[in-house]
């Protein structure tokens, strides 16, 4: 119950943090940082559990993944979905976006026993890690940055690309 609590803390305190940071630091830098903090915190929670670690070391690292994501891609994900998309199809983009992010949501959760069944906690949290990794690659070569910009200025430079 305990360790509810904290995790639970962790996420309103980075999400707190979040709402001051995404303006300052920008949406793709907190992307970018999200990816890779979560792929390499996944990966060192993979080798903890391969190597039967237990204890506050494995709380910290699952309090560290909680606040990376609630500073970083959770928030920013709302945001971005938000402004990317043309005016046309606003509407429908957001609502699609909103949709699939459910989906993958729920996926997440239905899949993680079966994971953790068939290739234990290490292997599910390796997959994780891969994940993030290409998510984190994606970001790089794909994401652009809206900081500072109007929806406008945004549908202008993205529509024309």
């Amino acid at each position: 119950m305990f360790n509810i609590v904290i995790t639970g803390v962790a996420n309103v305190i980075f999400t707190i943090i979040a709402i001051f940071t995404v303006d300052r630091w920008g949406r793709r830098s907190l992307m970018l940082l999200g990816a890779g903090g979560l792929c390499v915190i996944y990966a060192i929670l993979g080798f903890s559990y391969y190597m039967h670690l237990t204890g506050w070391f494995m709380v910290v690292l699952v309090v560290a993944a909680i606040a990376c994501y609630a500073m970083t891609l959770g928030p920013c994900t709302w945001v971005l979905i938000s402004e990317l998309f043309p005016n046309k199809v606003r509407a429908v983009a957001v609502a699609t976006c909103t949709f699939m992010l459910w989906v993958g949501s729920s996926t997440l959760t239905y899949t993680f026993p079966f994971l953790n069944l068939s290739l234990g906690s290490y292997g599910t949290f390796w997959i994780y890690s891969a994940v993030c990794a290409v998510g984190f690659v994606f970001f790089l070569l794909r994401l652009p940055e809206t900081k500072g910009k109007s929806l406008e200025q945004l549908e202008k430079e993205l529509v024309n690309k």
